[in-house]
């Protein structure tokens, strides 16, 4: 699906510089990944390049393919050339994100929340797959509501919804359990996972509780951050070995 060795990432800001090396990454189809870490490890710049949307500063390789029987996409290249269109097309067609406070627009019903990505992408009506997921996700009574008539953890499925509606091949989710409390961060981490491994997507979750992923994720990536200078930061992304906290 995707897989990353010796990327780099160097962003600087105020004279201070912060560097993020990812040495080797992978997720596979039908598996969920957990990337762990503290806030200002570089989790969100390494979503952010799994999510095309910021360039590496440096790649050995970085291969996307969206199925078994398409040829890989050399993401490496495509931004070498500055192939937005390219990038943007591969965002459209095969990406889902959900957001880390669920990003719905409050002036759309449920049903027209989880339809709007599918509409986005001129799919039109989601019909039959919007109501599987509905059913799957326990929103089946609630998909003529507004989202200010949901609690916080419906709010969350509806973006979980959303995300899958037009059938991505790589779900990218941000922090998605940070506003609802344990029970829910739970019982969100078991539909994404359920979703994963029935659906054969391919999630890259992050978070900052390992102990959430535990029992969940097929591996959990973490950060080993340290300052080399004053001024100059690096943070390495590696495997934790499995059953092992950070």
């Amino acid at each position: 699906m995707i897989h990353l060795a010796g990327l780099g990432k160097d962003r600087s800001q105020g004279g201070s510089v912060f560097t993020l090396e990812v040495p080797q990454f992978s997720v596979e189809p039908g598996e969920l990944v957990a990337v762990v870490g503290a806030s200002g490890c570089g989790k969100s710049t390494l979503l952010d390049i799994l999510a095309l949307v910021m360039a590496p500063t440096r790649a050995e390789d970085f291969g996307f393919r969206a199925g078994e029987a398409d040829s890989e996409h050399d993401i490496r290249r495509l931004w070498r050339l500055g192939d937005e269109a390219s990038l943007a097309a591969l965002r459209r067609d095969y990406l889902g994100y959900v957001l880390q406070t669920g990003g719905l627009l409050p002036f759309l019903s449920v049903r027209e929340n989880i339809e709007l990505s599918a509409r986005i992408r001129g799919c039109g009506p989601a019909g039959q797959r919007l109501y599987e997921l509905a059913e799957r996700l326990g929103l089946e009574g609630c998909l003529d509501r507004m989202p200010g008539a949901l609690s916080v953890g419906q709010r969350q499925r509806v973006a979980i919804a959303r995300a899958l509606v037009h059938a991505p091949r790589l779900v990218l989710a941000d922090e998605p359990t940070a506003a609802v409390d344990k029970a829910r961060a739970r019982a969100v981490m078991a539909d994404l996972e359920a979703l994963a491994r029935d659906e054969g997507v391919a999630v890259v979750l992050v978070t900052h509780d390992v102990d959430l992923v535990s029992g969940h994720a097929d591996r959990t990536y973490t950060f080993d951050v340290v300052q080399t200078s004053e001024n100059v930061t690096r943070s390495t992304c590696y495997p934790l070995q499995e059953g092992v906290a950070a």
